[in-house]
């Protein structure tokens, strides 16, 4: 029964997605809603950014067919969330919002989660040798990580299926180790989230008449539920000690989102270091340095998808071998910033030849 319910999650919110895009792309053709054009688009052809309105109606109502008799109380709270992402990432998709009011916007919908929902880090898992911590202090980094992920997967949403892949991996991981663990309620949220980005993903990478970005409206939904996802995850391991227990939920939940995390992280740092707002766009993200290195979108999307899962496995293999909670989260941060400063390097390293290459011409002529 639950297997069938997790799997039937995951068939819904992909049928739906399918079925709802068309029509989305129908309208917004008519109504002439594209995404407005600016320097630092990788795309040359006009798309329509309403992708994420697919993936809202295929998450939310997947979610609450797939739940329907069972007990899930936070489920009303995420959904509620999940409604306000949506309007809030309309709103900017169609007429652009400031980024303080998106950031005041994405702090209410996660205020509902963490006080209503009761979704929220009590236990820092021996992180810095903490474990369990005050309530005031448990809202206020709940808060903060839930819109530092938010952002993470809202900013990594720059070329074709990188953000829906990344995200799809991330609710898929999740969702076994729900299964497995018995919180169907948790696991089925998972994969009503992948179904939907499955259907997303093969519009906006394979299509061609019928391409659409998912635009903030998907990026925020996603990184909201995926926030909850992690927080859930984290919080389900507190003195766990069944065979599934992972001890280290910290750092593996950590390595399942380092690529946006460790993406979003850099950027700021990059532009505060700068002199300038941390969310002005630019050109910064490891995308956009792996797009100059390799000319393709998917063949991008598919190097980050490989190696986010690759320190996924990393961060497993070190939770078998029970090292020290504090050990593992360092070695699954460092091998995401040594992962995402290499596309630089190798760029610079190019750049340092061409230079050199003309002189050397011009001593041997």
């Amino acid at each position: 029964m639950e297997l069938t319910l997790t799997i039937g999650a995951l068939i819904i919110g992909f049928l739906l997605v399918m079925i709802s895009i068309p029509p989305i792309i129908r309208v917004a053709n008519a109504k002439h809603l594209f995404e407005p054009f600016d320097e630092r688009r990788v795309h040359t052809k006009i798309v329509p950014p309403l992708g994420g309105v697919a993936i809202f109606i295929g998450f939310t109502l997947s979610s609450i067919i797939a739940t329907d008799g069972i007990s899930f109380d936070a489920l009303k709270y995420i959904i509620a969330s999940v409604i306000i992402m949506f309007f809030i990432g309309l709103k900017d998709d169609l007429m652009d919002i400031s980024a303080r009011k998106k950031l005041m916007v994405q702090v209410f919908a996660a205020v509902i989660l963490i006080t209503l929902g009761n979704v929220r880090i009590t236990n820092l898992h021996g992180i810095m040798g903490t474990n369990e911590i005050g309530y005031i202090t448990s809202i206020i980094l709940s808060i903060f990580a839930m819109v530092v992920i938010i952002n993470a997967f809202n900013l990594i949403d720059g070329i074709d299926g990188l953000a829906s892949g990344l995200a799809m991996v991330a609710a898929a991981s999740f969702g076994i180790w729900f299964f497995i663990a018995g919180n169907i309620q948790f696991a089925i949220l998972s994969f009503a989230l992948v179904g939907s980005l499955a259907g997303f993903f093969i519009y906006n990478v394979f299509g061609n008449q019928n391409k659409l970005f998912m635009g903030d409206t998907g990026s925020l939904i996603i990184g909201l539920v995926i926030s909850a996802l992690v927080v859930k995850f984290n919080e389900i391991n507190v003195n766990l000690s069944e065979s599934y227990a992972i001890a280290a939920a910290p750092a593996v939940s950590l390595a399942i989102i380092i690529i946006p995390l460790v993406d979003v992280l850099r950027v700021m740092a990059i532009r505060i270091y700068n002199g300038i707002s941390p969310f002005s766009p630019d050109n910064n993200h490891i995308h956009h340095r792996l797009l100059s290195l390799v000319s393709s979108h998917l063949k991008v999307t598919l190097i980050i998808i490989t190696i986010n899962i690759v320190i996924i496995v990393f961060a497993l293999f070190l939770n078998h071998l029970q090292i020290n909670v504090n050990v593992q989260f360092i070695f699954v941060l460092l091998a995401g910033i040594i992962f995402s400063l290499i596309p630089a390097v190798v760029l610079k390293i190019k750049s340092a030849e061409k230079i050199k290459s003309p002189k050397q011409i011009k001593q041997f002529g």
